[in-house]
């Protein structure tokens, strides 16, 4: 197996959202062909197209579980990121004021280094906010290094997991203040076999802690419940 699984997987979910596809949020992260994280891509994609999804996140045998964190992590970035280019018409200023997750759950913006104070903001503004700064971070090959033999940092799942926790918000976002749109745009089937994926691989490594699932948690029941994935 090999990394390419990336490129079958998202031509795959192209063809689902069919013209909208090509409205993207932020530019798709690609994955160099001919890296290690390529091969696992394609590993990814094939066992996800067996549509056994609890199958899917687990660690293929004799693999590097920071490998496979950051190859996933990819894909979840795309996945959402595509995800929201289709509704962006509808989160706007004026739609969507503060960045929520219903009544109780409200986002506030900070990323440690250029917004030490969280700062309220639109929902547009922290989700572009919130993309960006993972891009920065998939793009940092100091920290999601692609080419073999490079080391990961020692603190590579601290950062997956903070990066997944964030990534979180906007799914949440999405089935709180979005999802009528999602429905009339028929996307329903799509936004929640992504989330069941994401959902599946999180609990799989113990990568988002159980109190910030919160706001989706009787979805998440639901979703994980059924005998069949």
């Amino acid at each position: 197996t090999s990394l390419i699984t990336f490129f079958k997987s998202y031509r795959a979910m192209s063809f689902l959202f069919g013209n909208r596809s090509s409205k993207t949020f932020k530019p798709k992260k690609n994955i160099p062909e001919g890296s290690k994280q390529h091969e696992l891509m394609q590993h990814a994609a094939a066992t996800l197209g067996s549509g056994n999804l609890r199958l899917a996140v687990m660690l293929p045998e004799g693999e590097d579980i920071n490998e496979w964190v950051a190859v996933n992590t990819v894909d979840f970035f795309n996945q959402i990121n595509m995800l929201y280019g289709t509704i962006t018409e509808f989160c706007t200023e004026q739609s969507c004021t503060v960045m929520s997750a219903g009544p109780k759950y409200e986002y506030h913006w900070a990323d440690g280094n250029q917004v030490k104070k969280p700062i309220k903001c639109s929902a547009p503004k922290y989700i572009d906010f919130l993309m960006t700064w993972v891009q920065d971070q998939l793009d940092d090959e100091t920290l999601f290094p692609s080419k073999i033999g490079v080391p990961f940092p020692p603190n590579f799942q601290t950062i997956a997991k903070t990066i997944l926790k964030r990534l979180f918000r906007v799914y949440a976002h999405i089935y709180h203040q979005h999802f009528k749109e999602i429905v009339s745009l028929g996307e329903e089937a799509h936004l929640n076999t992504s989330f069941k994926h994401f959902v599946y691989f999180i609990q799989e490594f113990e990568l988002i802690d159980k109190k910030e699932l919160a706001p989706l948690q009787d979805l998440i029941d639901r979703l994980t419940n059924v005998t069949t994935s």
